[in-house]
């Protein structure tokens, strides 16, 4: 496909950008939204599996369609994804409880998987690497283009709609973007000589899934298990069972689903590594920010959508900085050390916020962690890509973007770790010097409301907030008041420990950049193409 003429190289890939942002409007949408979604359909144990269990079938099915994609070509494989995806979309618009929700989105997940693989894999099918900076560049702007625009709508639509059409409002753009790969993507044929690694895709699968359930599963709190109970441990187990198959079946087969040598690649490890802790770090923002936003300041979901609105536009210019800056220079590594950094110092910075913390300093902090993340995102997927031959573009790639799904993945799990064990150790401390200070003896039914007003779940419906304690007798009013302050601030202390703890993991990730080694990209006026997978073999 790289000898396709230009232009209809460009018509592929506005009908691949069409499918990316129907996927990626459809997640960003979400996120401001999905307190406001909590808050009707209960559940708030379960608020981040909601957003796991995306997160987990996205990394399962990216795996899976890489090498499958490699051998019978992409098109079929993004065709099937645009239509999982609209069918998850549209059940979840459906959902009557957070397990329904949970349900329906792991079938959107499964098609969002197969939309990002095959298509970050095509523009590698299109263009060489530094010509493949530039567009790498737009694709990840789209992102960002989603990232303001789907705050935006979904805070509106929860506010001024029903939030069922959060998840409906684009499906058409579903259609529009089957059509159009349907009929401007080439078909290929199948590659001779290579079979499907069953066993290999159920071990990769069994070992995913183990880890991310794992993590996903363990804490305090309904449905969560002690790290040292034998539900953990033995998921943990399984996932080390599920590994030790894996690379022994893979040292068997001809064809493996996700080949070991690639690992050999410093390159590829090591720019793995860096994409798994950004796609951590960056979810201590984008899942935590909003529930401090409403929370915390009390301000609407499409208040909390504005205030978002900055860090996104700040994201989409320093992406497309960073594609045309690769495709110029033909350099990554200082631009991923520089991205790195700067998301370090802003996500950090959300560690010293509080209540009192004026709204227009918290949009500059969120405005440095979108230079940060606009300036990286792009890099890692380029590097991988640029390190290996073409036969192995698509698992390459399929391997990039399973690290970032498990970066998202383990990193919410982690971070509602600390955010739980962070809120029932505050709580404690300032339930008992409250406790001290003494509360009037209440009635069975005042009680009860005493109770609704510790769950921290109400401060993120703001309406039910005021309702609630509107209807508290005069007398009970000020206990009330003061209850409702000590949630917050156990609220808030909890949220910015996961702040603290994402700029940690940021740190690790510069770290891990600064030893991935640079080698130029290749581009299309090269008079040869150099073999970088035995560039990147050097030793050391």
């Amino acid at each position: 496909m790289i000898h396709l003429a230009e232009r209809k190289k460009v018509m592929i890939m506005i009908a691949i950008m069409v499918a990316m942002f129907f996927s990626a409007i459809n997640q960003t949408i979400i996120g401001v939204a999905m307190p406001r979604i909590i808050a009707s359909l209960g559940g708030m144990d379960y608020y981040t599996w909601a957003i796991t269990i995306y997160l987990l079938t996205t990394a399962v099915a990216t795996i899976l369609v890489g090498k499958l994609s490699d051998i019978y070509g992409r098109k079929p494989f993004i065709l099937v994804g645009i239509g999982l995806f609209t069918i998850g979309a549209f059940l979840s618009g459906l959902s009557t409880n957070i397990f329904q929700l949970i349900a329906f989105r792991a079938v959107t997940g499964f098609g969002a998987g197969m939309i990002m693989s095959t298509s970050f894999t095509a523009i590698g099918d299109l263009y060489l690497p530094r010509e493949r900076a530039r567009w790498t560049g737009m694709m990840s702007g789209i992102f960002g283009i989603s990232s303001v625009l789907g705050p935006l709508m979904g805070g509106y639509i929860v506010d001024h709609l029903d939030w069922h059409w959060v998840f409906w409002v684009f499906l058409p753009f579903g259609v529009v973007a089957f059509a159009m790969i349907f009929v401007l993507f080439p078909k290929v044929s199948k590659r001779e000589g290579e079979s499907i690694d069953y066993f290999g895709s159920l071990f990769i699968t069994i070992t995913v899934v183990s880890l991310l359930m794992a993590f996903s599963l363990a804490g305090e709190g309904t449905g969560k298990y002690a790290w040292t109970s034998w539900q953990i441990i033995g998921l943990f187990g399984l996932t080390l069972f599920g590994l030790m198959a894996f690379i022994f079946t893979e040292t068997k087969v001809k064809t493996p689903v996700l080949p070991l040598s690639l690992f050999k690649n410093s390159i590829v490890t090591l720019s793995n590594i860096a994409g798994f802790l950004l796609g951590a770090g960056m979810m201590g923002v984008m899942i935590y920010v909003p529930l401090f936003i409403q929370g915390i300041k009390g301000i609407s979901p499409s208040g909390s959508g504005y205030i978002m609105m900055p860090m996104s536009i700040f994201m989409v210019f320093a992406t497309a900085f960073a594609g045309q800056f690769m495709t110029k220079t033909g350099k990554y590594k200082g631009l991923a050390i520089t991205g790195l950094s700067i998301t370090f110092v802003g996500i950090g910075l959300l560690y010293f916020i509080n209540i009192e913390t004026p709204v227009y300093l918290l949009i500059i902090y969120l405005c440095i962690v979108g230079i940060g993340l606009g300036a990286s995102m792009p890099v890692f997927s380029l590097t991988v890509q640029n390190a290996v031959p073409l036969s192995q573009l698509g698992v390459a790639s399929a391997s990039s973007q399973l690290f970032r799904s498990l970066g998202n993945t383990i990193g919410i799990g982690i971070f509602g770790i600390v955010m739980s064990s962070r809120m029932a150790t505050k709580m404690n401390e300032l339930l008992f010097d409250s406790t001290a200070a003494g509360y009037p003896t209440l009635a069975s039914d005042q009680a009860k409301q005493m109770s609704e007003l510790l769950n921290p779940q109400i401060l993120l419906d703001q309406p039910k907030l005021e309702q609630t304690l509107n209807q508290m007798p005069l007398n009970l009013r000020p206990t009330a008041d003061q209850m409702v302050t000590i949630v917050r601030e156990v609220f808030s202390d909890a949220l910015t420990t996961v702040f603290l703890s994402g700029a940690i993991i940021m740190l690790i990730a510069v770290i891990i950049a600064l030893f991935i080694k640079s080698i130029p990209l290749v581009s299309a006026s090269d008079k040869f193409k150099p073999d970088p997978e035995k560039s990147s073999h050097i030793k050391g």
